[in-house]
């Protein structure tokens, strides 16, 4: 079983209040640790101390993103957090058509290269729009563009979304999991009603098959499974706990308590 992390995004509307309270509040719940979307005034370095006090660690940030233009920072940044992997990730108009896709590689192997020297391996996270597919005519279709992406950036690794990745329905996210194993270190748990527009649920209690998405990673190259919900129906925190309660019942994840 991989160690469970909590993608603190979740957790925004509370941790723009007491941020260090919701680092608390996770670790009492039993996370192994936290991948941070922002710092809210914190500095990077006391996250860290902070998080490492309740018992966890950083498994990987989304803060700073990398560009072509902040990745000193990021560099800076990952050290004072203490993790290897880095993210980036890009918007619906990056993904658009095999010309965009084309572009948005090219600046990602820029990157990986610089970042790769410094000893960090750039991820990227997905959303729904990579998951869409090319459309035929003059696009080298029908594919999905996520997979032309993988095929134009060869060294970069994935943080599969795998809500986003099934696309509301569209897609088998047990089969996007299997192919992109070799370079999936991290993935994002989330589960739902697979409708755009509706509230997540606590993993475990919607229509993802969230048992056989985990069988299909690769065990020697995943290392953490993130828990993420944009957004819910109900309390956020209890979503939380509640997802971490049912992963570890069902032996799925390895939680600290």
């Amino acid at each position: 079983m991989k160690p469970i992390s909590i993608q603190l995004y979740s957790l925004r509307a509370m941790s723009e209040k007491d941020f260090a309270g919701v680092i608390r509040a996770v670790g009492e719940i039993g996370y192994c640790g936290v991948e941070p979307a922002g710092f809210y005034g914190m500095a990077p370095a006391d996250l860290r101390r902070l998080v490492e006090d309740q018992g966890m660690v950083v498994s990987s940030s989304h803060g700073p993103w990398a560009s072509p233009d902040n990745l000193a920072e990021v560099i800076d940044t990952a050290a004072a957090l203490g993790v290897e992997l880095v993210s980036s990730g890009f918007g619906a108009e990056d993904f658009k058509d095999t010309d965009a896709i084309r572009r948005t590689a090219d600046k990602v192997n820029s990157m990986e290269e610089v970042l790769g020297k410094a000893g960090l391996t750039l991820f990227l996270h997905n959303h729904w729009w990579e998951f869409e597919m090319l459309e035929p005519a003059g696009q080298g279709g029908p594919r999905l563009k996520h997979d032309l992406f993988a095929e134009l950036a060869p060294k970069v690794a994935f943080e599969i979304d795998t809500y986003w990745a099934a696309n509301f329905g569209a897609n088998d996210p047990v089969a996007i999991v299997k192919k992109l194993a070799a370079r999936a270190p991290l993935l994002h748990i989330k589960d739902g009603p697979l409708v755009r527009e509706k509230p997540m649920l606590a993993v475990g209690s919607g229509k993802m098959p969230t048992r056989k998405v985990i069988e299909a990673a690769n065990p020697d190259v995943l290392r953490w499974l993130v828990v993420e919900l944009d957004s819910c129906a109900t309390d956020m925190l209890q979503a939380v706990r509640e997802s971490y309660d049912w992963l570890t019942r069902e032996k799925l994840a390895r939680g600290r308590l």
